[in-house]
């Protein structure tokens, strides 16, 4: 695919330098977990350094990986770690991407297939670089996997493809993953502070515009609180989701990743994550995960389980 010179430096976060430092206030104890470890963890581990694999678990510090990877579960991040945006909340490195590795969706399928997973989460960086911003890259990856390991589903967690060429997400929802996941990640007024270079109703249509393709697809998204929304704005969010006729919702605590974060504007109760759960389930969401450590892949496999039994249990099967 074509590359596109964006004028993007080459070096990783090059635009925090030019953050103000932001106090990383401490942790309440129903944030805290365990350091890696054990068997299961650096087995997983070994299995992504021999396939040469990114993780966003490692490239984002996700506070569960500990407990994902010990159970073999580790979200692929497929088109290099470096990404082309530079949104605040992020701590993946920003900058100018390698060129796309044509070899990785075989290694990526590979890696499923040894690790046996019943469930698989595959995310990549932004790609703005790339015309389709790594449409084919993603289906071929899910065609990969579907050939190598032919009982797993499959679930993807893409960029916007705000920039792309059009008929970047008819390529992506012909390979038929079985949940497409974008995640709108805020509010829409903080879009400007922590999504600088994406725009809400453009990700909000991209969700709907999958089930006008495939309605058989489940979309799914998530958002992060504590970065400054308030409640109403969360359940208008919701709302939101609904009109675009979004399966799954998740809503985790926003981590501030380092000083040159956006600032973690304050810890949301579990009461509170329970309170956003029971509205997002009264406005109709098939499943909603809704806890202070929820993440966009966490017990991925066995929500899959449980919205598809939601799916049938609503159609009255």
């Amino acid at each position: 695919m074509r590359p596109r010179d964006l004028s993007i430096p080459d070096q990783r976060h090059p635009e925090k330098a030019h953050r103000p430092d932001n106090a990383q206030p401490k942790k309440p104890d129903w944030i805290r977990v365990r350091a890696p470890s054990g068997a299961g963890y650096q087995q997983t581990r070994e299995i992504m350094r021999e396939h040469k694999l990114s993780t966003v678990c490692e490239e984002a510090g996700c506070p569960n990986v500990g407990e994902c990877w010990s159970q073999g579960h580790a979200t692929m991040m497929i088109m290099g770690e470096i990404c082309t945006r530079g949104c605040t909340f992020c701590n993946v490195a920003t900058g100018r991407p390698d060129a796309l590795d044509v070899f990785e969706p075989g290694r990526v399928a590979d890696a499923v297939k040894k690790l046996g997973l019943n469930h698989v989460v595959i995310t990549s960086v932004d790609r703005d670089d790339v015309e389709d911003g790594g449409a084919e890259h993603f289906a071929q990856t899910i065609r990969a996997i579907r050939r190598q390991a032919p009982g797993t589903t499959i679930e993807i967690l893409t960029p916007d493809f705000l920039k792309s060429a059009p008929g970047a997400l008819e390529v992506v929802v012909a390979a038929k993953p079985d949940v497409f996941n974008h995640n709108l990640e805020t509010v829409p007024a903080l879009y400007p502070s922590v999504r600088p270079g994406a725009r809400y109703f453009h990700s909000l249509r991209l969700l709907q515009r999958i089930k006008e393709l495939d309605p058989t697809i489940f979309t799914k998204s998530g958002i992060m609180v504590g970065l400054g929304e308030g409640a109403q704005e969360v359940r208008q969010v919701m709302d939101d989701m609904r009109a675009a006729d979004i399966d799954f919702l998740t809503i985790g605590q926003y981590l501030q990743p380092t000083s040159k974060h956006h600032r973690v504007d304050r810890f949301v109760t579990p009461e509170e994550f329970k309170g956003y759960e029971k509205a997002a389930f009264g406005k109709g969401f098939l499943m909603v995960s809704a806890t202070p450590l929820t993440r966009s892949s966490y017990h991925a496999g066995d929500d899959f389980a449980r919205l598809r039994a939601a799916r049938l249990e609503r159609l009255g099967a």
